[in-house]
């Protein structure tokens, strides 16, 4: 499928403005790392904790914020699903990390309790503490159950409450009927001694600052090994300067991605490094398939200048363009605006990345091929030709010739 055939667009000779372009992105972007000191890196990177809390309806992303901003250094975010927010802190150590959760249970049972003080939350915690919490006043109702009955009894509840579609949070007491052991009596017993606060703790997760450290040193060499194996297989495939324009126009497209992640103040998490090596290969695939066809094209039009070369070549891969980019950017671009905010710096990598790499395969790689020749082409220009000795006459020795 051809969107467009026999094309004459003079790519290269608009490729000033694009230039410029990328080197004020590039400079922004590099102004705005120096001044933050760095990417903005996730907990993935820096490390810390980070608590998935499920809300029974909205999350109150500002009121979980605002209870929390004054007591820990913590970030929230909402997930798209409409029930879930992502609680981070940068607490490292195992002991701050228990005091922080604590911190923050104590906080979320304040605010969202529902004054319901003195009972249990069934949201929260094991079978053992809910069967402790029940034996003595199961007692008094005059429910004779044994521990091992009462061991089941918890365990059975607790099952029902992590099962989808609840998923860890019980809305109503009264959903608990069903559940194999809840008798009335039972039933009432629950209703009297605990009940269901509207969040839960579903998930906890924990990395350490080494193990952080260590994370962001295997992603750049990630990065840089990429780029240093495509430069050997393009320069190996055609010539060395081709390498070296894709690599540099693929580092220009890494750079550009990365400053515009610290201009919009977006975290660099490991789901945004997946996206820039997505990009990377991307890129260098669009740079190939335009060099490949600049390759065909000076075996045929041996005596054609190389700037009109490739403009022909870049015209005649359009349509390939134009079908692959565009589609690929429709995909990254449902992501970035319905993924949610998991997938946010991902398809933010995505969408950025597809477009300066499409563009830097013909202002960025392109270009670099004619400078290179118009150098190398005036180097020749001025180096000296050594002017030739002239021939020594045979008689002509050291004087005089000889006379007999």
């Amino acid at each position: 499928m051809e969107l467009f055939k026999n094309t004459n667009y003079d790519f290269l000779g608009k490729k000033w403005p694009f230039i410029i372009l990328s080197l004020a992105l590039s400079v922004a972007g590099l102004i705005s790392l120096a001044v933050k000191g760095g990417p903005r890196y996730g907990i993935d990177f820096r490390g810390g904790a980070l608590m998935t809390v499920r809300f029974a309806h909205r999350p109150p992303v500002d009121k979980v914020r605002g209870a929390l901003s004054g007591k820990l250094p913590i970030e929230v975010q909402e997930v798209s699903n409409g029930q879930d927010d992502i609680i981070g802190t940068d607490v490292t150590d195992d002991a701050h990390r228990q005091a922080a959760q604590q911190t923050i249970l104590a906080t979320l049972n304040s605010a969202f309790g529902q004054g319901q003080t003195g009972k249990y939350n069934i949201n929260s915690g094991g079978a053992a503490a809910l069967a402790d919490r029940l034996r003595e006043p199961l007692q008094r109702a005059g429910v004779a159950l044994s521990d091992p009955q009462l061991q089941d009894l918890a365990k059975a509840i607790l099952n029902y409450r992590d099962t989808p579609p609840r998923s860890g949070l019980i809305r109503d007491l009264s959903e608990l009927k069903p559940v194999p052991g809840v008798t009335p009596q039972v039933l009432a017993v629950l209703q009297q001694e605990t009940y269901p606060a509207p969040y839960a703790i579903i998930n906890t997760e924990f990395v350490g600052p080494k193990v952080g450290a260590d994370l962001q040193r295997k992603a750049v060499m990630a990065v840089m090994y990429a780029l240093a194996g495509m430069l050997v297989y393009i320069g190996f495939r055609f010539e060395w300067i081709y390498g070296v324009a894709a690599v540099i126009a693929v580092f220009h497209d890494t750079i550009i991605t990365i400053g515009l992640f610290s201009l919009f103040n977006k975290e660099i998490a490991l789901t945004a490094v997946a996206a820039l090596l997505t990009l990377v290969g991307y890129s260098m695939n669009d740079t190939i398939v335009v060099f490949d066809r600049i390759r065909e094209n000076l075996k045929i039009l041996r005596r054609e200048p190389l700037e009109s070369l490739i403009n022909k070549s870049v015209n005649q891969t359009l349509s390939r363009t134009v079908l692959t980019s565009g589609l690929t950017l429709l995909t990254a671009l449902a992501l970035f605006i319905f993924g949610g905010q998991v997938l946010n710096g991902f398809s933010f990598a995505l969408v950025v990345g597809i477009i300066v790499g499409t563009y830097s395969s013909v202002f960025v790689a392109s270009p670099i091929l004619i400078f290179w020749q118009n150098f190398m082409e005036s180097r020749k220009r001025t180096t000296p030709v050594m002017a030739a000795p002239k021939p020594e006459r045979p008689d002509a020795r050291r004087g005089t010739a000889k006379v007999k």
